[in-house]
């Protein structure tokens, strides 16, 4: 199983195709944790914005693609993709696993409790543009950060995957993976 993990593209065509290439021909199932096409009015115009090419690069995607709302997407990015953009979060459950998805800009539902009442183990967000990942109450919590604006302290731009008992952040720019963290992946 590799699930690749993306959030805050922004209308970046250029971020998504080195995305979709460090995410490898065995993933099976991406996750978008929002802000898809739209720069949005507080952001600069990323390097390869092209939120029409963006849609139409996502809609081709030969797998699965499961998408939360993010606050720069509108319902008129919805009219472009060939999937929903579900707020306030999405929930899937793959080979087992599950999987809540949230942009993270909104407080409420408290992610962790909706995990637990769900039986996910996975909790991914986004929103920050800063990639984190670690393991609270047996509840994996990712953030992939951006791969199209990143911020905070050197991450650069990042995406995620999860597969095979792990998660890791890996860095577009210098091809490694930044965080790494194992836990176990089980249904609950």
């Amino acid at each position: 199983m590799k699930i690749g993990v993306i959030s805050d593209t922004h209308g970046d065509t250029t971020a998504w195709q080195k995305a979709w290439e460090a995410f490898g021909p065995e993933v099976e199932l991406v996750i978008h944790a929002g802000d898809v096409l739209y720069h949005g009015p507080r952001n600069p115009l990323p390097g390869g914005y092209g939120p029409g090419n963006l849609a139409e690069l996502l809609n081709a995607c030969p797998v699965p693609v499961v998408a939360a709302r993010g606050n720069c997407d509108a319902p008129i990015d919805e009219e472009l993709l060939n999937f929903p953009l579900q707020a306030p979060l999405a929930f899937c459950r793959w080979e087992g696993l599950g999987i809540i998805v949230h942009h993270g800009h909104q407080a409420q539902p408290a992610p962790e409790q909706v995990a637990r009442r769900l039986g996910a183990s996975v909790v991914i967000s986004g929103h920050t543009h800063i990639p984190g990942l670690e393991v609270r109450n047996e509840i994996l919590f990712l953030n992939p950060g951006s791969p199209s604006l990143p911020k905070g302290e050197k991450p650069g731009p990042t995406v995620a995957w999860l597969a095979d008992g792990e998660a890791a952040v890996f860095n577009l720019e210098r091809g490694e993976v930044i965080l790494r963290r194992s836990w176990p992946l089980t249904s609950r």
